[in-house]
């Protein structure tokens, strides 16, 4: 159906629950209700399961992007020594908590920190930061590079670490975790990747009712509230309204005729200037790995040992495997999306996302005939995005496209 792109109804429920999500957060300051900042790939479940209020500094951080503040926080971390060529989230966070500035004024203070390096090496050097600053402890998890499938001395070794944090997380909250109270979490968790990795897939309907750049915004509960009820609530929600837009023919790019594949973070700080770019070509991003990052799935019905579990979940995201994975996830991607070509960030700030990518574009375009498009930006920090070259690149990518 061609015309104006119809807006997605649920983006106004979903302001409100991360409002409300971070307000809880900042009012249990007050209170005697621990909160832990938490890495994008650590095991959130075990906070949940324990009463404690999770906070993502990553998610935080691309929130300020998205606001257009994220610059003026790097910047105040840069002043204070901190180099420029660290990851732009850890810059904003710095920055934030160091001014006290940001969206709501910045997080509140953590109880403790929960870091797991399965996303990459410098958060672990940004939790210690994190650490000495604040003087809270620090429970880390080393999640070994995955080449191939985890090995069973790997998953003993993760397995190990989770427990220890269980161990440290109820010495802090006096209590232990209780069994049943983390299985039910992990029932709501798996739920609700469940949900998300359905809402995913339903981008596979021609015209797709929904694009990535749609995703990158309704990511955040599954981030966050992976464990919640009301994370089950709102996927519930959107989905229905995703189908509703199918049923009614209703596309995210309205005369939909090229479909292609995101591969790296988003840039947040354009994310409306680059859909509309594309979308001027009647482009549709209609997948990206990023997004189905979330849709890692945690089985509680399917082992014995919970944490187990866990640990096999939590090693094989899709930034901790090696480059022959991520091949295979990408032409998986092209083939159950239907994608005329991959368009991948090259991330000045994420290396370990961006690392291969110009080899896993040369593998596809050359061995595949999958067409790609490499740029280069940075998720968070716009003094190195060039908006006349992008654009003029993303104008010649797609007149390729449309020559083919």
């Amino acid at each position: 159906m061609a015309g104006e792109r119809i807006p997605i109804e649920s983006a106004k429920q979903l302001m409100k629950l991360m409002m409300e999500y971070y307000m809880g957060a900042k009012m249990a300051e007050q209170t005697d209700q621990k909160i832990a900042w938490v890495t994008s790939g650590a095991p959130v479940e075990l906070l949940h399961a324990a009463g404690v209020i999770p906070i993502y500094p990553e998610n935080h951080a691309a929130l300020c992007a998205a606001q257009k503040a994220a610059v003026g926080l790097c910047e105040a971390a840069e002043e204070r020594g901190f180099s420029r060529d660290l990851c732009s989230y850890a810059r904003t966070e710095i920055g934030s908590y160091l001014t006290k500035s940001g969206p709501m004024g910045g997080l509140p203070k953590p109880d403790f920190l929960l870091c797991c390096n399965n996303i990459c090496g410098t958060v672990t050097k940004w939790y210690q930061e994190l650490q000495r600053h604040f003087d809270v402890p620090l429970f880390f998890i080393d999640a070994p590079f995955i080449h191939g499938e985890a090995t069973t001395d790997t998953l003993d070794y993760v397995h190990a670490q989770i427990k220890d944090v269980v161990a440290g997380i109820t010495e802090i909250i006096g209590k232990p975790i209780e069994d049943d109270v983390l299985h039910d979490t992990l029932v709501l968790a798996a739920k609700a990747t469940s949900l998300w990795s359905d809402l995913l897939d339903l981008l596979a309907h021609r015209p797709s009712p929904m694009s990535s750049f749609d995703t990158f915004v309704h990511i955040a509960p599954i981030v966050v509230m992976r464990g919640e009820q009301r994370c089950i609530d709102y996927y519930e929600g959107l989905t229905a309204e995703i189908r509703d837009r199918i049923a009614n023919g209703i596309a995210a790019v309205p005369g939909e005729q090229f479909r292609l594949g995101w591969d790296n973070l988003p840039v947040w700080f354009k994310m409306g200037a680059l859909s509309k770019r594309f979308s001027q070509h009647k482009a549709c991003l209609a997948a990206a790995t990023y997004a189905s990052a979330w849709a890692q799935m945690i089985d509680p019905e399917a082992v014995d040992d919970m944490l187990r579990e866990m640990a096999r979940a939590y090693l094989m995201v899709y930034i901790n495997c090696g480059l022959e994975k991520r091949l295979d996830t990408l032409l998986h991607m092209v083939d159950k999306f239907s994608l005329d070509g991959v368009v991948m960030h090259s991330d000045r700030s994420c290396k370990a996302y961006s690392l291969g990518q110009y080899e896993l574009a040369k593998t596809l375009r050359e061995n595949h005939d999958i067409p790609t498009l490499v740029l280069e930006a940075d998720m968070n920090d716009s003094r190195v995005y060039a908006e006349e070259q992008i654009n003029a690149r993303i104008d010649a990518f797609m007149e390729t496209l449309a020559a083919r």
